[in-house]
Formats: structure tokens, sequence, C-alpha cells
């Protein structure tokens, strides 16, 4: 990708000491995965990209989520031979099952197999061609093979298949825009099985190394050796740059001439710099929504309920910017008003009797927490808004996911080229405190610990005590931007503590002490409690409610986090 975009003019516009010349090119060169420099791998420094690259498994997740109420767009998703072993890049095959090809873009997933990952031979490359089409038959595509090994013959066949794949697309497309396509289409992908180091070396020091494991990232090193330097130059050679560059190392006018215009470029795609393209999104009055409290303690509701009105009109408004994620969970974690306004996306078999599937459902509902992660970090690196509802001991599965995207995050900030995007939004219900029925296996909340090892200014960790300060917190989430938002609420019926105006003022704070919790007034306390989220709110009121009872003459005080 820093090779195309350098090429194509959009890097050096971006980096000015980047120039389009012999002393440009030396310094591309020299920073490249050098301390100090720019990564091996794609990065938010590379123009044209939407998501770290180094963890392997998300790359179809991403170009999914990118594509979802992108109507014009087709993400091209090269997967490599390794990638496609691991378990989330498996399970993303399936991500056609929930693309609607009325209203959303479309996903032309490349599977590269050259035979090898760093020192074994890849799965998919060691089985009949045979089994290989009927895999991706079965996942719901109908496979092109690409194969070879001379160049001249493979860039002709790759460039008739691409035109032949995009145009079947397209008819896809427009037979669904027109009403005339009734079932669930077969999407096209093509497989392209080149040598493994294709145009290196083909051995080195009497090694087979072209079509080989051995040609995996350095093919050789110990530059000590006086052969080793005639091959690496004979290597570099054999690609005749001065038939592409002029004396001063531009590329020459004609070949320049074949990269497209302006934002048409890769580097310069909208969608890679999604900040360019986001929208606010349209936001009832949560207010609105307030649980009356007369008296602290004196209500019930459930939390998570209450939040799901809220975000059933804000899908409402927002029918082609904003959609919600969940592994199965949407009605369970109490969110289940959003079925009001919509469904959940479906494009495979549905029966009279199944409960709100339909191909334009706007909840995202998969049992794989990666897929929901993924799709969603495609949906907001494009520019578009969401939320992801998990039960807090399952959200582990994402932990490196999350790692990514905060990394990302952090990096963008740096990046004065790189737009703000809308935050990533976490919900954790179904949390430790209240698995009586489940036990063990639904106890885990160390996902808190996992996320406040990053920096303050990329991520926020909400507990809300109650109800209203749950709505103030999720207004205030979908708002922000370039930031990872985890919200922690019950979804169980539980006591109302605080009136919206003093939920806002709770919130705004972030901390604060509860006065009518406290009878240390015109004193200093002997103990003070401290409690941040719904259910520890009410074991500390229960343990001052004892401690008067035990020591009336004890001052308390009660102090309470939301943030």
């Amino acid at each position: 990708m820093v090779a195309n975009t350098y090429l194509e003019g959009t890097y050096s516009e971006l980096y000015s000491n980047i120039s389009r010349d012999e002393e440009g090119m030396r310094q591309l060169f020299r920073q490249f995965s050098f301390p100090g420099g720019i990564p091996s791998h794609a990065a938010p420094e590379t123009p044209g990209s939407i998501n770290e690259g180094g963890e392997l498994g998300y790359s179809l997740f991403h170009a999914y989520g990118a594509v979802f109420d992108n109507p014009d767009l087709i993400a091209c998703c090269v997967v490599g031979d390794g990638e496609a072993e691991t378990g989330p890049l498996a399970t993303s095959w399936h991500s056609n099952k929930f693309l609607n090809p009325r209203t959303d873009g479309a996903v032309l997933p490349i599977l590269h197999l050259n035979g090898y990952k760093i020192a074994s031979p890849a799965i998919l490359a060691r089985i009949s061609r045979e089994e290989l089409a009927n895999l991706f038959a079965g996942y719901g595509h109908k496979p092109y093979f690409v194969e070879g090994d001379e160049p001249e013959v493979m860039h002709t066949l790759m460039a008739a298949t691409l035109d032949a794949v995009i145009a079947e697309i397209r008819d896809i497309q427009r037979k669904a825009r027109e009403g005339s396509l009734m079932d669930r289409p077969l999407w096209p992908m093509i497989v392209l099985c080149s040598p493994k180091g294709w145009t290196g070396l083909k051995e080195v020091d009497g090694k087979k190394t072209e079509g080989y494991w051995r040609s995996h990232q350095v093919p050789f090193g110990n530059m000590e050796k006086p052969e080793h330097v005639r091959l690496l130059e004979s290597w570099m050679k054999s690609y005749r740059p001065e038939e592409l560059f002029n004396d001063n190392g531009t590329l020459k006018p004609e070949l320049a001439a074949l990269a497209p215009a302006g934002d048409r470029r890769m580097g310069a795609n909208p969608h890679t710099n999604g900040g360019m393209l986001l929208r606010d999104l349209r936001l009832p009055d949560f207010q609105d929504y307030a649980v009356a409290v007369d008296l602290p303690g004196s209500s019930m509701a459930e939390s998570t309920r209450v939040m799901g009105d809220f975000l059933r009109d804000v899908m409402q408004k927002n029918r082609d910017n904003f959609r919600v994620f969940g592994p199965d969970e949407t009605a369970s974690n109490r969110l289940g008003a959003l079925f009001e306004v919509t469904d959940r996306a479906w494009m495979a078999l549905r029966y009279d009797f199944d409960d709100h599937l339909a191909p334009d459902g706007r909840v995202m509902e998969i049992l794989s927490e990666h897929a929901c992660q993924g799709w969603l970090e495609g949906y907001l690196l494009t520019g578009r808004h969401g939320l992801f509802s998990c039960y807090e001991a399952f959200i582990h599965i994402v932990d490196s996911m999350f790692n990514q995207h905060a990394k990302w995050l952090k990096v963008c900030r740096e990046i004065p080229w790189r737009r703000p995007i809308a935050s990533l939004n976490i919900l954790l219900t179904s949390h430790v405190w209240q698995q009586d029925h489940n036990g063990f296996s639904h106890q885990d909340p160390g996902f808190i610990d996992h996320v406040m090892n990053k920096k303050a200014d990329i991520i926020r960790v909400y507990l809300p005590p109650d109800a209203n300060t749950l709505l103030c917190v999720t207004d205030q989430c979908l708002r922000s931007r370039n930031l990872v938002n985890v919200i922690v609420a019950g979804k169980q019926p539980a006591q109302q503590w605080l009136d919206m105006k003093a939920a806002i003022n709770h919130t705004s704070a972030g901390i604060g002490l509860w006065e009518w919790a406290c009878n240390d007034q015109a004193s200093e306390p002997d103990v003070v409690l401290a409690a941040a989220g719904d259910v520890p709110t009410l074991e500390m009121l229960a343990a001052i409610d004892i401690l008067r009872q035990l020591t009336p003459e004890l001052k308390s005080a009660l102090s309470t986090w939301s943030t």
C-alpha cells in the first residue's frame, strides 16, 4: 500500500518530504520498517488504510462493515492463505448472509493462495481445487480461479476476471434494486494462486526460495557475502527500473497517467478517512426518557430497557448511518425496543414464525463477538456510528481487537490529515453482580482492567448507578469522537437513586457525594464508603444502613463514581 500510494501521488501530497524523485524515494525506503520511521504493516500513517495490520483474522469483517449502508461501494478484500486459517476469518465468510444488495455495497474477497505461511504450508493450498470450490460455494460464493506463474499471462487473466466479477456484482445489485432478485445471490470471489515470493529469487545458497516458505519477508541475509550482494543486485535490476523512472527518479508521465485522479485513487478515497464522511447523529433529547424519582430508592426500573427506548428513537432518526451489533443478546440485554422500528438483518432462509428477521434490518446479530466488533469497526472507520452490546463475561473474546482499535485511534490523533471518527461504544450488561442462575460461567468483570491499561485520552469507562445516569452516559458516548467507550450497566429491575437533574450533575462531574446518604454534615466523616456502578452502590448503601444501626454516632459519607 505504501508503494502504490507513493506511485499514485497521494503519499507525497500528505508527506511533502517524500518527494516524487530519487531523493524522495531514498527517504521513503529508509523510513520503511525502521525505528522512528513507518510500520511495515498497513497502519494509520498509510494513506488508504482503515485497519492496523499485524494481527490476522479481521480483514473481511472490516470490509463488510465498510459496505453496510454504502450502496455504491465495492470493497476488494485480499485474504492471505495464512489469515484464512484463523477462527475469525473462517467465520467472516458468513457475512454475506447479512448483506442486502439493495441497500448495501458489495465485498469482493480475493483469497491469495501462495501456498505457505512463515514456515509451513497453508491448509487451503493443500486441498483439491474441487474441494476448495465446494467450500466457498457452501459459504455462498461463486469462486473464480486465477492461477499461474507467468506475469504477463497472469496480469491479463486477472484484469479480465476483475472485469467479469465487477460486472456480475453490478448485475446482482441492479436486479435487487429493481425488485427482480428474490433469492440470496451467490456473490463472486477470486481465488488467486501465485507462487510465494513471486518474481523473487528462485533459490539462495542452493535452497529453494521462490514458491516456498523461505521467500517469506527476508529471503536472504548476511550481506557480508559478496555473492549475496550480487544476488540482490541482479534481483533488483530484474524489475528494469530504467523503463519505469526518469533519470531523476520520477515515475514516467505515461505510467503516472494510468492512476485515477483525485479521490478515485486508493490513498485519497474518503472512505479510508472516515471522518471526512462523518455526519452527526440526529439525537432525541435523552431527558425525555427520564425515570421519575421522587425520593432516592423509591422507584424501580431496568436501566438498559430505558436505554433501549432511547436507542429505538436514535435508530428511527438515523436509518442510514447507525446500527446496533450484538451476539444474539439484543433482547436479552433489554434493548428489545429497537425491534419496534427495525429488525435483525438477515438474508438467509426465513420462516413465517421467525421473530424480526428482514433483509433491511439494522440490528446485526451473530453468535460471534469477533464479527460484531469487526463489522462495527469497519462501519465506524468509514464514517458511521454504532453500538456493540455484549454479556460482560464474554467480551474478553475481542480483547486483542480492542487493543488494535485503541492503538489505531492513538496514532490517528497524532496525524493531522486523519479526521476524527465516531467512538467505538461497548455496552456490557448481564454483569458479574447478578448471575445467580448461570453461576461461575458468566462471571468475569476483567475487561475493565484490560481497558484501563490504555491512555486516558483514548478510553472511557462508565459505571452508571441507575437508569437516568445511563441515559446521560449514552448520549455523551454517541456524541463523542475518537474514543473507546465502555459502559457497564445492569439489566435487572433495580432501585433508582437520582432524578434527571441530579443524574446530569453527577455524570458531568464523574464523581460526587450523595448528600442524602451522608450523616457527616458540618463535620469530618469517620468513614467514607466509595462505589462505582449499580450493584456496588446498592451494597454501599446497605453497608451505611447497617453501620448506622450498629454505631449511630459514626459519621459516614458515600462517594460514587459514574465515569
